[in-house]
Formats: structure tokens, sequence, C-alpha cells
């Protein structure tokens, strides 16, 4: 299982995401791809947020003991931190 979650991405991105996910909400894509296709999606999306900015929460399933991993990518309101193993989410400082 795949999780997306995209914040200021150009339209033909999110067009290209549709492939692959489906988009049960705005800027919200959920699907089940194979981890290569993961892979390959979360790379374009880190590359256009590179080049364009904007931002990008991924979680998906994995071995882990709590069963899934999260990235992210650009400004998000929180980060993770990994604690012993642990993906604990930790809010960004008030600017």
């Amino acid at each position: 299982m795949m999780v997306l979650i995209l914040h200021k991405i150009r339209p033909g991105v999110r067009g290209r995401l549709t492939r692959w996910l489906i988009q049960p909400q705005s800027n919200v894509y959920v699907g089940h791809p194979s981890a290569r296709i993961r892979e390959v999606i979360w790379k374009h999306i880190c590359d256009e947020i590179d080049t364009r900015g904007g931002s990008a929460v991924l979680i998906h399933t994995d071995p882990s003991e709590q069963g899934y991993r999260i990235a992210t990518r650009g400004e998000t309101p929180k980060t993770t931190r990994d604690f012993d193993g642990l993906i604990l989410p930790k809010a960004a400082k008030a600017r």
C-alpha cells in the first residue's frame, strides 16, 4: 500500500500519477504499485520538488516494527524522526 500526499505540485505531475494511483481526495493518492514503481514515482516527485518547489509525504508498507515507512520532501508541517526503530512525527518550529 502506498499513500502520497502532495502540496503545490504542477497539474501535469498529478495527472501522470493517476496511471498508477487513485485520487480519493484532492492532493491525496493511494495505490498498491510494486516497489520498483513506487521508487520511480518517488524519485520523479523528489526531482519535481527540488526544481519547482512544493512538498510531498510518502507513506508505504514496510517490513519494519510499525509496518510502514514515511518519507518527506520539501517543507512539510511535520517531519519524522527515527527513534530506535519507531517513526515519530515532529512538528516544525513556528516561524
